[in-house]
């Protein structure tokens, strides 16, 4: 009996440090797919944004990267092309001009955002996109935009902002953080269960 409860004991410890490290190693495993800028056609900035996405697609711009920025995300209720959105003006505020931004209208998910894109790619001849988002995004959009472009010659390099509240050994750390890792968890797994 004293056998059976030391090896339980043992179980049961070396249980709690698995569940502990993969816990802990979350951060790391949904931005793992950030990869470096390289020259493309065009620089996709997605949806969600509160200005990083923006600044961080306006920076490549004028870095050189791609001669064009495609936003996505933008409500079509809402969007009037002689009255752009904030995202829009931010990037012409940027030094960004006008008649580089092209504006997604369609997308309202990840998902979409990854189809409707390809389609913008194929119809303009682009064969290269940067696509911009934040680090724990990153494993979702490496799924999404792989099976987007399944039997493609597009391709795609993903490049995440660099917010001051992302810490991928820390994440847990921080409350905006923390909640996007969680609901990145939950949505990369409705996306292999619908998607992939």
């Amino acid at each position: 009996m004293k056998a059976f409860f030391k090896k339980t004991l043992i179980l049961l410890f070396m249980a709690s440090i698995i569940g502990l490290a993969a816990f802990f190693s979350l951060g790391f495993l949904v931005s793992h797919y950030e990869g470096k800028p390289e020259k493309a056609d065009v620089i996709i900035v997605l949806g969600g944004d509160d200005g990083l996405r923006v600044e961080k697609g306006g920076e490549l711009y004028k870095a050189g990267y791609a001669p064009h920025i495609l936003v996505t995300g933008i409500d079509s209720r809402y969007y009037r092309p002689s009255q752009p959105n904030w995202r829009e003006r931010r990037l012409i505020k940027l030094g960004i001009p006008e008649k580089a931004i092209n504006i997604d209208t369609t997308s309202e998910t990840t998902w979409d955002e990854a189809l409707n894109s390809v389609e913008t790619m194929k119809k303009n001849g682009w064969s290269k996109a940067i696509v911009v988002s934040d680090p724990p995004h990153m494993l979702r959009l490496y799924y999404t935009w792989n099976r987007a472009l399944e039997g493609s010659s597009q391709t795609v390099v993903l490049v995440s902002t660099r917010p001051e509240w992302w810490d991928p050994l820390l994440w847990w750390d921080n409350r905006t953080s923390y909640k996007f890792v969680i609901s990145e968890i939950q949505k990369n797994i409705y996306y292999s269960v619908v998607y992939f």
